[in-house]
């Protein structure tokens, strides 16, 4: 699955991470989503993992943080941005934190198969890919997988607004949603919810399963979605 030349960007060791510098930033479009989920992941991290303090400034901001200061992040973007553009930070996805918790209690899914779309923002970091196929095989989820899946993830069309129009963009989000084989598609991305409706898929967040929760589309119109992140962006 994994394509040898786009891995190589390491995330922060668990035993690594200094306990009085640990951060939780779910993301901005997350905050919006489910904001009692980002407190039940919070209280999941303190109790089962490290002492971990919710960090809510967007990555596009200066994070005021410690030097060897960690942000467990949820969205690719965050990561991204995160390691490459402030000095001292260090980056690792909260599903590799979550993979990584021993007996960690997780609900169960017999019977269900489902494909994964990777967060294309992940796309060179496979062992994101990897502790998130670990967590769904850990809830008794079998999965299928697309052709373009891992580090060969292509974007689901969200990126491209407001480049190209809404027309096009739902074009590429159907486009995109076709190449999964399966009708319920795992995302780790609240953009990648709406993408894999809008193409006629049944989405399920990472987020929802690890919490037993079913995923919620909310707003499918992409200029009224971003207009509300946006807005939430420039707050925060």
């Amino acid at each position: 699955m994994d394509d040898p030349g786009l891995s190589g960007i390491p995330s922060i060791q668990l035993e690594d991470i200094d306990p009085d510098k640990c951060y939780f930033n779910p993301g901005c479009a997350m905050a919006l989503y489910k904001p009692d989920e980002v407190e039940e992941i919070l209280y999941l991290l303190n109790r089962r993992f490290l002492p971990t303090k919710l960090h809510t400034t967007c990555c596009r901001h200066e994070p005021n943080l410690p030097k060897g200061a960690t942000i467990i992040n949820n969205c690719a973007g965050c990561d991204r941005r995160f390691r490459s553009l402030y000095e001292g930070i260090s980056t690792i996805s909260v599903w590799e934190v979550l993979d990584g918790i021993p007996a960690l209690p997780l609900p169960t899914y017999d019977g269900l198969q489902l494909s994964v779309h990777d967060s294309c923002s992940f796309r060179k970091k496979p062992q994101v890919h990897a502790a998130v196929r670990s967590l769904l095989d850990k809830m008794h989820i079998e999965v299928i997988e697309s052709e373009f899946s891992g580090t060969k993830s292509i974007c689901c069309g969200d990126n491209f607004y407001p480049l190209v129009s809404v027309e096009e963009v739902n074009a590429f989000q159907k486009k995109r949603a076709a190449q999964m084989p399966c009708q319920d598609v795992a995302v780790y991305c609240v953009s990648c919810i709406k993408s894999m409706y809008i193409g006629g898929k049944t989405p399920h967040h990472m987020m929802d399963l690890v919490l037993g929760e079913p995923t919620e589309v909310q707003e499918t119109r992409i200029d009224v979605y971003h207009e509300e992140l946006d807005r939430y962006i420039e707050e925060h």
